[in-house]
């Protein structure tokens, strides 16, 4: 599957690195062509030249389209490609987390995924995914000898399907959170994630694991 991603950070990095394990093509776009191109030749290696570099505001080749930038830049990366997003599969991996990391940007009663649903076209499909876990861990795809879990929520089953079976050709393992209502929690989980690191001195290299 070709799949796009916005962004060339460290998330970017880790999620291509799990996409490329599955066997997929990947596109990776940064607003700094040079930042894109650097991660490109750190993958490429491993890639069988499956993956290549662009700049924001080139066309997008994927089916799936990764938003692997801060969920303040969301807006702003929605309008520039308006309807090119139309009948995509949208990954939203935001944490919506406010300047004092005490709290979530976003209104009680909404989520950054919901609300990057009510501003990309109506035929996009948005699935939260890959916002609890973290760069380093995705990179290498497991914690402790275990492999990742992805939690998922979105209201379309064939977006999540596919996104699920990314996931899962990646070496991680999906688990279906249900709705798209459901990114509040899962942002809620993130944020929780990442301020225990402070605190458990854990460097972000810890997962959120459910096990039976």
């Amino acid at each position: 599957m070709q799949v796009t991603i916005l962004g060339a950070g460290n998330m970017a990095r880790g999620i291509a690195t799990r996409l490329l394990a599955g066997g997929n093509d990947v596109q990776i776009l940064d607003r700094d062509a040079g930042h894109a191109a650097t991660l490109v030749d750190e993958l490429r290696a491993a890639s069988d030249g499956r993956v290549s570099p662009g700049t924001i505001g080139d066309d997008i080749r994927g089916e799936v389209v990764v938003f692997a930038i801060p969920y303040v830049a969301v807006a702003g990366l929605i309008d520039s490609y308006g309807e090119q997003l139309a009948d995509k599969t949208i990954v939203d991996i935001t944490n919506p987390i406010n300047a004092t990391y005490d709290g979530l940007s976003t209104p009680a009663d909404s989520s950054a995924a919901e609300e990057i649903a009510r501003r990309v076209p109506a035929s996009a499909r948005v699935v939260k995914a890959f916002n609890t876990t973290f760069a380093g861990t995705l990179t290498v795809g497991t914690v402790a000898g275990q492999p990742l879990d992805v939690f998922l929520a979105g209201d379309d089953a064939d977006a999540k399907a596919r996104v699920a079976g990314l996931v899962e050709a990646g070496g991680l393992r999906p688990l279906d959170a249900g709705p798209l209502a459901r990114s509040r929690y899962l942002e809620g989980l993130g944020l929780l994630h990442i301020t225990l690191q402070f605190t458990l001195g854990t460097a972000f290299g810890s997962a959120v694991k459910i096990l039976p």
